[in-house]
């Protein structure tokens, strides 16, 4: 194992972490993931670290408004002494892009994979990207629409895919933040009949039955109906299977990206390389 694992989580935190607050709404969220261009925030409750809500949970629960309600609970924390191995351990094992760093619950800091991602570009790694790329992925068309775009990425547990042109040619990628710069909320007005009697009931059959209407406001997230090759980056940064990991790490961090597409000679999509199985090269 490299030395470099043993660094502390101290040393690569970001200590100035941007918070949502509790009592507070999804349109609040939503609004820090826009203008900070990040994925996921920490919920506070004064200084003490209550929960964490990220932009899947946005779109997994559509129409719940209430931060307390899409947060996670008691989530997954670190500390300023936990080694970058133990929080690289953490983050594969739970399925999660960030720990929130804590010192008895007071929020001292966050650490994200691209935090992580630096550390690996900066290690100096040979080794090829080989056994780290997934081979079976998510392609989208560059013609499907924003709406559909989505549902692909939930209905195949992605956050981002390649997309490819008629010819079979890569030309862009997509994430769930190029879908959320361009979402919108949507209010409506829905009307439920709730009714105290049944139809079985004798007082139904005389018309006297108590039935109320009772209005509630809803909101979902709402994608404008336009291709995916409108609000995909164009500009696709790319690696073979023979890259070595630092470089590729490098190439995530500076452009400030979650994945490479892996391309063969001829340009065709082969896989693809996310940083977070990057990450197994510090507890391998």
């Amino acid at each position: 194992m490299p030395v470099q694992t043993q660094m502390k989580i101290e040393d690569i935190m970001v200590k100035d972490v941007v918070c949502a607050t509790v009592p507070g709404s999804r349109d609040d969220v939503l609004k820090i993931l826009k203008s900070k261009h990040i994925s996921g925030v920490p919920v506070i409750k004064g200084k003490t670290l209550v929960g964490i809500v990220t932009r899947k949970d946005i779109f997994r629960h559509p129409e719940e408004e209430q931060i307390a309600l899409l947060m996670t609970r008691d989530p997954i924390t670190a500390t300023p002494e936990s080694s970058i191995a133990d929080v690289a351990k953490l983050i594969l094992d739970n399925d999660v892009r960030r720990l929130p760093v804590i010192t008895d619950r007071t929020l001292v800091g966050i650490v994200t994979v691209a935090d992580i991602i630096r550390a690996i570009a900066n290690m100096n790694i040979k080794t090829s990207v080989g056994d780290y790329v997934k081979d079976r992925l998510v392609a989208i068309w560059d013609e499907m629409p924003l709406p559909v775009v989505i549902e692909v990425l939930k209905l195949g547990k992605v956050s981002a895919a390649p997309v490819l042109n008629a010819k079979n040619e890569l030309v862009g990628i997509v994430s769930d933040v190029d879908l959320i710069a361009v979402s919108e909320i949507e209010d409506s007005i829905k009307v439920s009949n709730m009714s105290a009697g049944s139809d079985d009931d004798a007082w139904t059959w005389e018309s006297i039955r108590d039935t109320m209407n009772l209005y509630y406001g809803v909101s979902r997230i709402k994608l404008p109906e336009i291709p995916v090759k409108e609000v995909m980056v164009k500009d696709v940064i790319t690696a073979s299977r023979h890259s070595e990991i630092s470089d590729c790490a490098k190439k995530m961090w500076k452009n400030k990206i979650e994945q490479i597409p892996v391309i063969t000679a001829e340009r065709k999509v082969t896989g693809l390389l996310r940083d977070v199985d990057l990450l197994r090269v510090l507890i391998e």
